[in-house]
């Protein structure tokens, strides 16, 4: 897994059990569908584009916070 950056304080059990459940995800494709198979299910909520080859996806994640995948 690429390096988690936490931006929002999350507690060292919080940001464990995070960096166990997003670890498997190593496509933008396992990213959408691991999204898809959350409950309640998660959708791609925006693409930030950086520059032509690197782009921000954004998914919900909870308590009103995202996730943010950085992909080349």
């Amino acid at each position: 897994m690429l390096p988690l950056n936490d931006r929002s304080g999350l507690s060292p059990e919080e940001r464990s059990a995070l960096e166990r459940e997003l670890g498997p995800l190593t496509l933008l494709q396992d990213v959408v569908r691991w999204g898809f198979a959350s409950t309640p299910p998660r959708d791609v909520t925006e693409v930030v584009v950086q520059d032509e080859f690197t782009h921000d996806v954004v998914l919900p994640w909870k308590d009103g916070g995202y996730l943010v995948f950085d992909t080349t």
